[in-house]
Order: structure tokens, then sequence, then C-alpha cells
């Protein structure tokens, strides 16, 4: 599994309520669905990052 790098977001309040309730209408958490939104981004822009072999053995297991 990829590593995970935690960080500080600020973000306005009433935008935060709107992922909220958008990742429950998903049955997602907060997390889920901020990295969702950003995943979906990357793509819509070609800008997915590539696997490196390492992730790649690491999915095998």
């Amino acid at each position: 599994m990829s590593k995970k790098k935690a960080f500080a977001l600020r973000i306005n309040e009433e935008m935060f309520k709107a992922i909220e309730k958008w990742a429950s209408d998903e049955f997602r958490s907060t997390n889920g669905q901020i990295e969702s939104i950003l995943m979906q981004a990357l793509k819509d822009s070609n800008r997915v990052p590539k696997k490196t072999s390492n992730d790649k053995n690491e999915s095998d297991s």
C-alpha cells in the first residue's frame, strides 16, 4: 500500500460542511471524499502520478 502523508488543510467552514455532506451522501469519510475529489481532478487534467515499482510490489503482497 502506498504511504499517506498527513498535512493540515485550511478550508472555509461552508466548503468543509458541503464536503462533509457530500461524503455522507456517498458513504465516505470526509478525508476519503477529499482524496476522491483530488484524484478526479488529477485524472481530468491527465496528471495522475505513475505508480513506482515499489508501489506495484506492495500491491502484489
